[in-house]
Parts: C-alpha cells; sequence; structure tokens
C-alpha cells in the first residue's frame, strides 16, 4: 500500500472550537499550547480534568477525562476487570488505567480526516460522553477500591436503575 500525503487548509485550529465552548460555559480552561486543552469541570461525584489534545498526524481531536482517584497496588487487579467490564458496556469510548499516574481516565477520539472541522454539536458530544460515562461509572470504582467490592458486584450496583417514585 503505497502512503500518499495530503495537506489540508484549515478555516481555524480544531481545539479553537472547545476553547469557544469552554468560554461559553464558563468552565476553567488553560491552553497553554495550541495543541493542548485543559478544562475543569465540577460533577456530581468529583471533579473532572478534561484535556483536548489535537493529534496532527491521525487528525484527531483526542479527550482524556481524569478525576482524583489514585489507585493502590493491592486493588490494581480488581480496578482493571472493572475497567474491563465497564468497556464492553460502552459504544462510544473506553476507560484506561493511565500506569504512569496510576490513574482512571476515560478517552476517546473524533477523526476528522481530510481536512474535515470540527463542530460545536461534535466538541460538546465528545466532552458530555467522557462526563456521563465517569459520572455513572465513579462510584463503581470508588466501590471497587475502598469498600473492597469485587468489579461485578460494583459495576451491577452502579447499573441499577430504579422506576418510579417511593
Amino acid at each position: 500500500m503505497t502512503h500518499v500525503e495530503f495537506d489540508y487548509e484549515r478555516s481555524e485550529h480544531p481545539l479553537d472550537v472547545v476553547e469557544r465552548l469552554a468560554f461559553i460555559n464558563d468552565w476553567a480552561f488553560d491552553r497553554a499550547e495550541d495543541d493542548e486543552m485543559s478544562i475543569s469541570v465540577a460533577g456530581v461525584w468529583a471533579e473532572y480534568h478534561i484535556a483536548f489534545t489535537w493529534i496532527e498526524d491521525v487528525e484527531a481531536v483526542h479527550v482524556a477525562c481524569a478525576f482524583d482517584l489514585k489507585v493502590p497496588e493491592r486493588r490494581k487487579a480488581e480496578l482493571l476487570q472493572l475497567v474491563s467490564l465497564i468497556n464492553e458496556q460502552l459504544w462510544v469510548g473506553h476507560f484506561d488505567l493511565w500506569s504512569a499516574q496510576n490513574v482512571v481516565m476515560f478517552r476517546h477520539a473524533l477523526l476528522l480526516s481530510g481536512g474535515a472541522e470540527p463542530t460545536r454539536s461534535q466538541c460538546e458530544s465528545m466532552l458530555r460522553t467522557a462526563l456521563e460515562a465517569c459520572e455513572r461509572h465513579y462510584q463503581a470504582f470508588q466501590f471497587v477500591l475502598w469498600a473492597g467490592k469485587s468489579a461485578r458486584e460494583a459495576l451491577e450496583s452502579v447499573l441499577f436503575e430504579t422506576e418510579g417514585e417511593a
């Protein structure tokens, strides 16, 4: 297969869209470099640290959403089992254990091949998907790490949905 390189001209940097989104929502953000940006968003369970990165080589906007949850070595295997079980349920994105800092994070990417421009709606969707996945599963991670639950027990407890009102 022959590798052909195309040089597409974009009307703006893909992270400019994300920066406007953060500004409109009055979220704390930092864009120290053109290709990297971080946003802090308060959720119900935690403060989420979201990093957006433009990866030129693959023409993708990458999002990584982490929360303050250090993984002790003694619970690492069970937590990895939980990550695997959660990822089986997800249609978009995935959880990882970032081994450098021993931190759990949700990751996803938006491919913009051929010079495609990201829309505000796409960036909002990426952010919403990351936050919803973290909010939905945060307690399962807590149950495994601090309550000593098995991965399956922890996941079942957060997937349980009540109907009606008491």
